[in-house]
């Protein structure tokens, strides 16, 4: 399953992380890097917490693709 992830930098040079199928997901990090890997383990728990109805209801909600993204800066 993948879930698109929106990174935004922020004012302090760190990066906020969230997923917005899954709402109250989010992390963040000092970099994109910190920030890529402290929501993937946010993702994970958040997932470990659904119950088998809901994670039913999200598995219609969320298209699975597959994409390669080249961010700059």
């Amino acid at each position: 399953m993948y879930f698109e992830v929106v990174l935004e930098k922020q004012e302090d040079n760190g990066f906020t992380a969230y997923v917005p199928k899954l709402p109250g997901c989010i992390s963040q990090g000092n970099s994109k890097k910190e920030a890529i890997k402290n929501i993937h383990e946010a993702i994970e728990l958040y997932l470990e917490d659904l119950t088998k109805e809901e994670f039913k209801t999200l598995k219609k909600k969320v298209e699975i693709v597959k994409a390669t993204v080249s961010v700059s800066g």
